[in-house]
């Protein structure tokens, strides 16, 4: 991708867990590369593990600056991880981190309707395309709580995606072996 003209540009905020505030924090910094930096309108967002909550509610709010995501074993509800409220581990200190940022306690939680998973339908009218790259056996960030829902609503309305679930693979390792397929799904949404 970077021959292709892409830069890689990596903004560090992993305790904010995508957080209106991180979201705030990851515009300033869009604002930074577009304005100074020359950078394109329309960026490539990815989102690895925790990082599908920014890369997800960035899309969300600011959808006119993506051209496209790729998720990889993303965490796209925050009930799953880090609150293991269903088949996965959780992580309770990262939980009530989370819940911090978030404004929520345990029950409130539990209502909660703010995680990316509960806003697929804007990125589908928004008409950005994804690509998901999860394991089948991921007991961290199970794929049934996160990366399918969002692949089932966008199938259900002809999004456009591409899901690739990796077949006895875990939370690790991220990506594919061999990366073609993502960078051509990537490369075909310029």
């Amino acid at each position: 991708m970077l021959h292709a003209g892409y830069y890689l540009v990596h903004y560090a905020i992993p305790d904010l867990y995508g957080c209106p505030q991180a979201v705030r924090l990851m515009k300033d910094f869009y604002d930074l590369l577009v304005a100074e930096r020359q950078f394109e309108q329309k960026t490539t967002l990815f989102g690895f593990s925790r990082g599908g909550l920014y890369a997800v509610n960035f899309a969300v709010e600011y959808p006119d600056a993506i051209c496209a995501l790729y998720l990889d074993a993303p965490v796209l509800d925050i009930k799953s991880w880090p609150g293991g409220l269903g088949e996965g581990q959780g992580a309770p200190k990262e939980f009530a981190e989370c819940l911090e940022h978030y404004g929520l306690d345990e029950q409130t939680v539990l209502h909660f309707s703010g995680n990316p998973i509960d806003r697929v339908h804007e990125l589908i009218e928004a008409s950005i395309p994804v690509i998901v790259v999860a394991g089948d056996s991921d007991q961290v960030v199970p794929h049934t709580e996160n990366c399918q829902r969002l692949i089932e609503a966008y199938a259900e309305h002809n999004g456009n995606f591409k899901y690739i679930l990796k077949p006895g693979c875990g939370h690790h390792p991220h990506s594919l072996e061999d990366p073609a397929e993502i960078v051509d799904f990537l490369l075909g949404c310029r």
